[in-house]
């Protein structure tokens, strides 16, 4: 349940502040006439979303035996290749998104209507929203589907209530701090989905395992346990994980710091030399 709060306050929030940003502009030029079509927009995304979520669920109770493990393995490490751009993508652009999305609604506004923010609207929202629900079903087969359910219902309601707060108080929430402590906590959890992704790979005979079980822990806390499935949602914990599952795990884990440290050293300015 932590993993889905987690993933749909972020999202969630990701959403509330596009929305909110957008309505603010809209505020702003005295064109209020126009948020009937952003609430629209977002109600039709939000339809979207859930049936695309649903079909998704569905697609996956089609398989049986090695489908439905090359299913799950694959909609996990998908989910954990998404989680990384999107962090990623945060990093570069979370400094100038209210900038671009406010020249957006600035130009639909002023120039192209209803249609125009309309659609910025609908793909702000749906953006999010595909991608909460590839996440809710990676998290869902790792963990209690109730739970997952329940904390991702719960983790909109947080960001609906932080994002109205944002925008309706002189308290305001530091976003910057906010998303690095979620980026960081949602790197950890992709690493849970590389694990376990490559693990039902394993088990599908299509990743060899090397060492089955290089070690079993399951005696003391097993993976199938209460805390065991909180774990395993949250951070891909295995009682008798293989070889190759604890390597994806850990080169992940350390592959992306390495990573993150390249591109900041690619984007930061060289110094320019003075002389005396």
């Amino acid at each position: 349940m932590i993993a889905s709060f987690l993933l749909s306050l972020r999202e969630g929030l990701e959403a509330a502040l596009i929305i909110g940003i957008v309505l603010g502009v809209l505020f702003k030029l005295k064109r209020s006439d126009l948020n009937i079509t952003v609430w629209q927009g977002v109600g039709l995304a939000i339809l979207s979303s859930a049936v695309a979520a649903i079909a998704l669920n569905l697609l996956g109770m089609e398989f049986e035996g090695q489908g439905e493990q090359i299913f799950e393995g694959t909609a996990m490490l998908l989910a954990a290749g998404v989680l990384t751009w999107m962090v990623f993508w945060m990093k570069e652009h979370g400094g100038n998104l209210k900038n671009e999305i406010e020249a957006q609604t600035n130009l639909a506004a002023l120039s192209k209507g209803q249609k125009a923010l309309f659609a910025l609207a609908f793909l702000a929202v749906f953006r999010e929203g595909i991608e909460l629900a590839l996440f809710l079903l990676a998290a869902g087969l790792a963990s209690n589907p109730a739970q997952t359910l329940t904390g991702s219902l719960l983790g909109l309601v947080a960001a609906t209530v932080l994002g109205w707060v944002l925008f309706n108080s002189t308290k305001k929430l530091s976003l910057r701090g906010f998303f690095s402590v979620t980026n960081t906590l949602l790197i950890i959890f992709a690493a849970g989905m590389v694990g376990l992704g490559i693990h039902e790979f394993n088990e599908a005979g299509i990743i060899p395992a090397v060492i089955e079980h290089i070690w079993d822990v399951n005696l003391i806390l097993s993976d199938q346990s209460e805390i065991g499935l909180v774990l395993k949602a949250l951070v891909g914990y295995n009682g008798n994980p293989s070889l190759t599952s604890t390597l994806g795990y850990i080169l992940y884990m350390a592959g992306i710091p390495i990573m993150m440290l390249v591109r900041k050293q690619n984007t930061t300015p060289a110094s320019i030399p003075t002389t005396e």
